[in-house]
């Protein structure tokens, strides 16, 4: 999928945030999940085999770009609507990291659901068309700074480290590196600041040319360098059934990677939904290769793809979710039904435990990316030490072009990125609908976007 954005200019240098503190002490959550592993190819709960079971949460859309955990009066009835659909996962695109998340995340704790989180937002992120650039100190400091927002929680699963950065024209490939480092340098933080093991990997667009490559990519090199995990988010399931959409060879691809895979969002809106993608999901035919995946998604948006309608979340900026839920029919039912009739299976369905890397792909007409690794900004290694400080949350001054670069790149030794169009997706296996406003911050663009994301 691709996106098209409303920028917004930003000031061309931007100060460095708040001086790193120390990380404050964690206190003890009043709700304690098991927190979720991984071991081989799978997710785990405690010894007990995990499957993503979940749901797109996102209310207003990439256009609102509100943070739904940080409001009570956004979350709470929310929450009553995953209790229904019987979810055990959710993903949010956007969070403020200035802000209290404690009470949200307790009823999300208390209804057994768990929270994965992307790291950026349009202000922080790593810019596709400048990636170099857009890998720097302060950009690091509000990523650290959402891990210090969310490593409290014991039912916070996991943190993406991009979302689509990398897409179908080959020049996007050249961003690869550059969120490969940004997720390396999460984990080195959640170990360095003495956080439990909290999953880190990449959730990445479902490209015939680059895919294999993509997950390759980020399984590849030394543990350090290797994600916990690989995502992508797939819209082919417009046919109805596992070998007419294509899922048949994309388990075949995948069979004897090494890393729970899982898909970061599925759907086609194509015709009225029955979700039968749950179904492959937790089949034999997949539980092998697949933990399962997230619905897209919860609220009803311009790409009309949700199952709840927020009365007045549509008006003005999007910024006020706060007004009536309405279940819409039959697709809200269906989904109830599927997470019933397709229940999650026992034991390890067919699971791996060994835990072997990949070869890093070579580079053809389609991949164009480095093996090694930019050095971590050097004004980003006090936060490892003394913590992130107070983060920047969604309105701060920005970061990718605030001057800090990293140290200098071996394809750009000058540090003179080259950009990348974008491109329509030319991927003939995926059916990603035109129109949906998937929450697609790897653009990289800057903006708080003040209308719709088209696809």
């Amino acid at each position: 999928m691709k996106t098209t954005t409303v920028l917004s200019a930003l000031a061309a240098a931007a100060a460095v945030n708040a001086t790193p503190t120390a990380t404050l002490p964690l206190k003890a959550r009043q709700t304690e999940l098991e927190p979720i592993t991984a071991t081989g190819n799978a997710f785990y709960k405690g010894k007990e085999r995990f499957f993503v079971r979940g749901i797109d949460y996102q209310p207003g859309g990439a256009a609102a770009n509100v943070d739904p955990l940080a409001d009570p009066k956004v979350c709470k009835p929310d929450i009553e609507k995953f209790k229904k659909l019987g979810i055990n996962t959710i993903r949010v695109y956007s969070t403020d990291n200035s802000k209290d998340h404690d009470e949200c995340m307790e009823e999300l704790a208390k209804a057994g659901i768990y929270v994965v989180l992307d790291a950026n937002n349009p202000l922080y992120s790593i810019n596709r068309d400048d990636p170099h650039t857009s890998y720097n100190a302060i950009y690091l400091q509000s990523v650290f700074a959402t891990i210090d927002a969310f490593a409290k929680y014991t039912n916070t699963m996991a943190f993406f480290s991009g979302n689509e950065v990398i897409h179908d024209h080959a020049n996007t490939t050249l961003t690869a590196r550059y969120v490969k480092a940004t997720d390396r340098d999460m984990r080195r933080y959640i170990k360095e600041r003495k956080y439990r093991k909290i999953l880190v990997g990449y959730s990445a667009a479902d490209v015939t040319e680059n895919r294999l490559q993509t997950a390759d990519y980020f399984n590849c090199g030394t543990d350090e360098e290797r994600s916990d995990f690989f995502a992508f988010n797939d819209y082919s399931w417009c046919t109805s059934n596992f070998v007419e959409s294509g899922w048949d060879q994309k388990v075949k691809n995948f069979t004897g990677y090494g890393l729970p895979i899982f898909l970061s969002e599925y759907g086609c809106n194509h015709n009225t939904r029955d979700f039968g993608e749950l179904e492959s999901l937790m089949h034999p035919n997949m539980t092998s290769v697949y933990s399962g995946g997230l619905m897209y998604e919860y609220s009803e948006e311009p790409n009309e793809y949700g199952i709840v309608k927020i009365e007045g979340g549509d008006k003005g900026n999007g910024f006020d979710q706060t007004g009536k839920r309405t279940e819409m029919q039959p697709e809200f039912n269906n989904l109830v039904k599927a997470m019933k009739d397709f229940p999650a299976p026992k034991g390890l369905a067919g699971a791996s435990t060994e835990n072997k890397a990949s070869k890093c792909p070579e580079n053809n007409d389609h991949w164009i990316v480095s093996s090694v690794l930019p050095d971590i900004p050097e004004e980003a290694l006090e936060y490892f030490k003394n913590g992130a400080g107070k983060g920047p949350g969604l309105n701060g001054k920005g970061s990718q072009w605030a001057g800090h670069v990293a140290s200098k790149s071996p394809e750009f030794p000058d540090g003179d990125a080259q950009g990348s169009t974008g491109g329509s997706n030319s991927d003939d296996e995926s059916a990603a609908p035109r129109g949906a406003a998937s929450m697609l911050f790897v653009s990289g663009l800057v903006a708080l976007v003040a209308g719709a994301i088209a696809l």
